[in-house]
């Protein structure tokens, strides 16, 4: 136990630090590019503390598996160079429960990973964006343009959005017959979601009937959607990342503005993305059992770095391809953690011989 214990402390340590070291090159990065803005803005060192919080989720997500890679990579060798590992050896511990023992770390940052690209990162962008939003000068304001969107069989046209999706500003609802045919065009300056429903506040109705063209109004009416306010928040939000539960609506015949394939790859995502931490740790495991007197541990020192980049790289360049429908989303996005996991594990075999 106190050996397991020694173990995981090590992996969980290096990969604390590199998180935190990578997380925050990234957080200087893009300071230096917003703080003059904030400042400007009047907003003084508290924007600059609300700014760089908002975007701590992001962050994490994005130096989650490089942080395992690097933790991994250093925490292994350090053992190996060491020698904690032949000791534990000589006790008759094997390398796969050497590795095993590391596990629990690769875990806890699969979670966080998860936590924050499906539930506070989703949750704050949106709220950091209408914070920016509300802070520009008058002067240097823009017209955001409208976006086009489906909501289940109906093409949608909304100019804005609140920031909490609850609203939608001059929107135009296009439905159509089973052969695409346009039937219906309603107009109205505001959306409203309330209740688990929207409701329309004013809207213009024209009826298409051949070659007549009928026109109604009314007070307000209901809007039988799928559509969500977190659907929204994404659909008008910029550079949006779906979530499992927004890329499952839109594949539901709910909210989206790109093609299928593109949902179905991110709904894959969402489930294979934790997993690469693991795989980071696997392409890690094989430093443990090198000989760096023999200059082994440099090379797989080496060679595991060099294999977790060429990952990130692989993996991003077949999720581009699920996005387009070249590729299918499945294969697209557990082609990658398959192929390298597989290769980190014969590795790491071939060294336990």
């Amino acid at each position: 136990m106190r050996l397991q214990l020694y173990v995981l402390r090590t992996i969980a340590t290096h990969i604390l630090g590199a998180a935190l070291i990578l997380m925050a090159i990234l957080q200087v990065l893009d300071l230096l590019d917003v703080t003059p803005d904030i400042l400007d803005r009047g907003l003084g060192m508290a924007g600059v503390a609300y700014y760089a919080f908002m975007r701590l989720p992001r962050l994490f997500e994005q130096v989650a598996p490089i942080a395992v890679l690097a933790g991994g990579l250093f925490a292994f060798s350090g053992l190996a160079r060491e020698s904690a590992v032949v000791a534990m050896r000589a006790t008759g511990i094997s390398g796969y429960r050497i590795v095993g023992m590391a596990v629990p770390a690769a875990v806890v940052v699969m979670l966080l990973d998860a936590l924050c690209g499906q539930y506070l990162a989703p949750r704050a962008d949106p709220a950091l964006a209408d914070w920016w939003k509300s802070t520009t000068p008058v002067a240097e304001r823009k017209v955001p343009a409208p976006r086009t969107f489906r909501a289940g069989a109906d093409l949608v046209i909304g100019a804005s959005a609140s920031a909490s999706g609850r609203e939608i500003d001059n929107v135009t609802i296009f439905r159509r017959d089973p052969k695409g045919i346009l039937m219906e065009k309603v107009e109205s300056p505001k959306a409203l979601y309330a209740n688990g429903a929207w409701t329309l506040d004013q809207p213009k109705t024209t009826r298409f009937t051949g070659d007549l063209a009928q026109t109604s109004t009314a007070a307000s009416t209901s809007w039988p959607s799928g559509l969500r306010p977190r659907d929204v928040q994404s659909l008008f939000g910029d550079d949006a990342v779906p979530t499992a539960a927004s890329a499952q609506r839109a594949l539901q015949n709910g909210a989206s503005d790109r093609p299928e394939s593109f949902y179905a790859t991110h709904l894959q995502s969402a489930f294979a993305g934790p997993f690469v931490s693991l795989v980071m740790l696997l392409l890690s495991a094989p430093v443990a059992l090198a000989n760096f007197r023999s200059g082994q541990g440099a090379i797989l020192l080496t060679g595991g770095l060099a294999a977790g980049l060429i990952f990130l790289v692989a993996n991003g360049m077949l999720t581009a391809l699920g996005e387009s429908g070249s590729l299918s989303p499945i294969l697209a996005v557990w082609a990658a953690p398959a192929i390298f996991g597989a290769l980190a594990i014969r590795t790491f075999l071939a060294l336990e011989g």
